[in-house]
């Protein structure tokens, strides 16, 4: 399965916004900036995060973004469908149809493509975003040890 820059800038915004907008909303322009991800490019993906109601926003001095439920509750499968469309698209056999008649590796293949989306389907609705926001954190904990003194 190919990811496009899309999504997965989709996902690592999710995610800053599961572990920085606890309170708050957080400007697009500070998660471009911890993310690397250019801000024209993120401001389209927040707003197509917004129409999808993963994510809410809000105006003013104060304002930005926040999840629109908890991060627990988003999973990748939402985030990708909300940025790529429907994730899978069965490509039925339509016996009988004028155009063509199915070839032999339709008719063999069918299934286990079908199988195949259907387990990548149930991988990503299993991950949420309140997961990779706990991995992130262990993430930067590590890179950046505290020192006491």
């Amino acid at each position: 399965m190919k990811v496009s820059k899309r999504a997965t800038y989709g996902i690592m915004a999710a995610v800053d916004l599961a572990i920085n907008a606890t309170e708050s909303p957080i400007q697009a322009r500070a998660i471009a900036k911890r993310q690397g991800i250019p801000i024209r490019f993120l401001e389209q993906v927040l707003h197509a995060l917004r129409h999808a109601d993963l994510v809410e926003s809000h105006r003013g001095a104060q304002g930005g973004y926040l999840l629109s439920r908890e991060s627990s509750r988003i999973s990748i499968a939402d985030i990708l469908e909300a940025l790529e469309g429907p994730l899978f698209h069965r490509a039925a056999l339509q016996l009988g149809t004028r155009d063509r008649l199915p070839t032999k590796p339709d008719l063999l293949l069918d299934e286990v493509w079908e199988q195949v989306q259907q387990a990548e389907r149930k991988v990503l609705e299993g991950i949420t975003v309140e997961q990779l926001a706990i991995q992130q954190r262990t993430f930067e904990a590590q890179r950046n040890p505290m020192y006491h003194i």
